[in-house]
């Protein structure tokens, strides 16, 4: 007699908005359906923007595929930072419609579906909102990807308990990043560090009126790239660095010769004379966190400083 295995109930997917005024609702996915998505009222998925066409993308569902394919739209549809004309979609994948980031994800039966047209507020604020979310959500570095590919121009702000970090974009390219409106730190220095984040807010918003001072002129690949690598290396030796809130001094008398640093060390080492905490040396140091942070554990380790 052949044993029966259980049957399994295949799991209901749904698009979930991550980002944007419709940031919070879902919407189910159902078998050997098709969703068309854009501004006319008469759409099964209406999205009230001018970053929207009026018949922007088609999602179809059978046999458990789904797929989504681009209807000739003027700003595209992308998918994981990929401006598409036709891809398949999985549990996890991120679509970005207009200002709209939408992730593939179970239903949740007790998440609000998006409102529809009729629903909406009158308010021209509401309907021009910006992009915005949690970076819990949508990771940075993810994030960039899908404001690089869509060519956005805009200033991203990202906000933590403690912090705000703003990277401007100039046709999706990165032109100026800025730390908590601190001078002292260099745009590539602050973007660095706001990628390494992993909780907090973001907000998409309009360019400023005023050109940010001492532009620069990165692709958001080049700084990903870049920054990662940093960040990964950084991470590496961050258990030999205390803390940012960290007191440290030169060490009285140094034991060990000075001619052994090399010109970058003796700077740092003269940050720690200036500074005497670990953050300020970060922030103050023309070099970038990781050299630096290399530079203190050096200086830390061979005796030339010391915890206070």
């Amino acid at each position: 007699m052949e044993s029966q295995l259980p049957k399994v109930t295949p799991r209901r997917l749904a698009l979930r908005f991550i980002s944007g005024k419709y940031q919070g609702g879902e919407f189910p996915l159902e078998d050997r359906k098709e969703i068309v998505v854009g501004r006319a009222s008469d759409l099964d998925m209406v999205l009230v923007e001018d970053m929207v066409s009026r018949r922007h993308a088609r999602i179809a569902c059978a046999d458990q595929q789904i797929t989504i394919e681009d209807l000739n739209s003027t700003n595209g549809t992308f998918v994981n930072g990929e401006r598409i004309q036709r891809a398949s979609l999985k549990e996890g994948d991120r679509v970005l419609i207009g200002t709209n980031i939408l992730k593939v994800v179970v239903a949740d039966s007790a998440a609000p579906p998006p409102r529809k047209r009729s629903e909406q507020p009158p308010s021209g604020r509401q309907q021009t909102r910006s992009m915005s979310g949690a970076i819990d959500e949508i990771p940075l570095p993810d994030l960039l990807q899908l404001l690089g590919s869509s060519k956005k121009t805009g200033v991203l702000a990202v906000r933590t308990d403690d912090e705000v970090g703003r990277i401007h974009l100039q046709k999706g390219a990165i032109i100026h990043a800025s730390l908590n409106d601190d001078d002292a730190i260099g745009p590539h220095k602050s973007a660095y560090r706001i990628l390494s984040w992993t909780s907090g807010t973001f907000e998409f918003e309009p360019p400023d009126e005023v050109a940010p001072k001492n532009p620069v002129d990165v692709s958001v690949q080049e700084l990903l790239m870049e920054g990662l690598r940093q960040l990964d290396e950084l991470n590496a030796i961050r258990h030999k660095l205390p803390e940012r809130g960290t007191r440290i001094v030169v060490a009285h008398p140094i034991k060990p010769p000075l001619r052994d640093l090399s010109p970058l060390e003796l700077d740092t080492l003269q940050l720690v004379l200036n500074y005497e905490e670990i953050g300020a040396v970060l922030d103050k140091s023309a070099l970038s966190d990781l050299d630096t942070a290399r530079a203190l554990v050096k200086l830390l380790g061979s005796g030339y400083a010391r915890v206070a």
